[in-house]
């Protein structure tokens, strides 16, 4: 296939039989039903191919052609931000950087740590699991506000920079696995949280926006989960709709995964598999799902059908909340209603929607986690 793009980029001509016959199963010898018009009975036809659409449109399989990044430039983002918690963190809360193993394979997973300053108690204090979104993103300076009024709150939080995430270098980037093994490095983060002697395992929640909300909500989706509760604000939902959609661009940072080698049409199953609306009655534990009409990035149309489908089929474990048109933020449009933060002050900067959204999400919290009590 790519030395027929590559011969075609030239600018020769191929008939429409022989293009159809390059992309099919004629090249291993089958022959056209019988009855089929061939070459010599019907009108000959040819197409010049367009080498800028061709290679626009091409997308490889192989993880040596992952799209690779400045791994300097992203390690020294990552020593600002940790830098500026440290900062921001003084005389507020509790804040340190850790590691702990992933459960499925051992890999060291970098996370971020937040607690009260004076913790009042053994197993006194709620946690939550906080994910991260972006494929290949990170924790950065934008959740300071979010996370300080999670932890005088009462909440301890932890923060994994899962497989794939940026600032670590070019092994723990080229490991992404989007929608696998992911999912079982935050699921890991439980298991550290465990081990702190001030806080409750069985008042335990995870949380995020876009991808985070698209692991959190593979977390609560796999029927036995030690979460007890979950929000997953303008997730990722559907990985056949949304590469689709997306198209060739977006396609090149899945197809090329080590776990993925492939779009949806030649992984379908897997696709489905790594897909939280195709999950939904396996649902056993209280979820939160807000959406934007004019999320530009998870968009509408692949977000009102999980909406629909917790409706439908789980509406005793389900609060969901469409937002119309709600104020946009830096980017994205309304993908990011609730994340509008004053990039000189890390101050929330907000709106209507973005306060009736966090009262909310700290409402089903208090609800289901009780972080004020023992």
């Amino acid at each position: 296939m790519f030395r027929f793009l590559r011969w075609a980029a030239v600018g020769h001509t191929v008939s429409l039989a022989a293009l159809a016959c390059s992309l099919s199963a004629c090249s291993a010898g089958t022959r056209p039903p019988a009855g089929a018009p061939t070459g010599t009975d019907r009108p000959r036809q040819t197409v010049r191919m367009d080498p800028a659409r061709a290679a626009a449109l091409y997308v490889s399989n192989r993880p040596e052609d992952h799209p690779q990044a400045n791994f300097a430039r992203q390690r020294a983002a990552k020593a600002r931000t940790d830098s500026i918690y440290e900062a921001r963190s003084r005389g507020v809360m509790s804040f340190s950087k850790i590691s702990y193993r992933s459960g499925v394979d051992g890999m060291e997973i970098p996370a971020y740590l937040f607690a009260p300053l004076q913790p009042t108690g053994a197993r006194a204090h709620a946690a939550l699991v906080w994910v991260h979104g972006g494929v290949h993103g990170n924790w950065t300076e934008s959740y300071l506000p979010f996370v300080k009024e999670a932890v005088q709150r009462g909440y301890v939080i932890v923060a994994p920079e899962y497989r794939g995430s940026t600032g670590y270098g070019a092994a723990h980037y080229n490991a992404i696995d989007y929608g696998g093994m992911e999912v079982d490095d935050v699921l890991s983060a439980y298991d550290h949280l465990k081990t702190l002697p001030y806080v409750d395992p069985e008042r335990v929640g995870v949380m995020g926006w876009s991808h985070g909300g698209f692991i959190a909500a593979h977390l609560l989706f796999r029927g036995a989960t030690p979460f007890k509760a979950g929000a997953a604000i303008v997730p990722v939902t559907n990985l056949l709709f949304r590469l689709s959609y997306k198209g060739p661009a977006y396609q090149r940072s899945f197809a090329t995964q080590e776990g993925l080698r492939g779009l949806p049409f030649e992984r379908r199953e897997e696709y489905v598999r790594r897909s939280p609306y195709y999950h939904v009655d396996s649902l056993r534990t209280p979820i939160l799902v807000h959406v934007a009409t004019n999320d530009t990035d998870v968009n509408f149309e692949e977000a009102r059908p999980l909406i629909d489908a917790l409706i439908a089929r789980k509406p005793q474990l389900a609060e969901t909340r469409i937002y119309v048109n709600p104020a946009p933020g830096p980017a994205s449009g309304g993908h990011t209603f609730s994340r509008r933060v004053d990039p000189n002050t890390l101050e929330r900067d907000d709106s209507p929607e973005q306060i009736d959204s966090w009262n909310r999400t700290w409402a089903f919290f208090e609800k289901w986690l009780r972080p004020g009590t023992r």
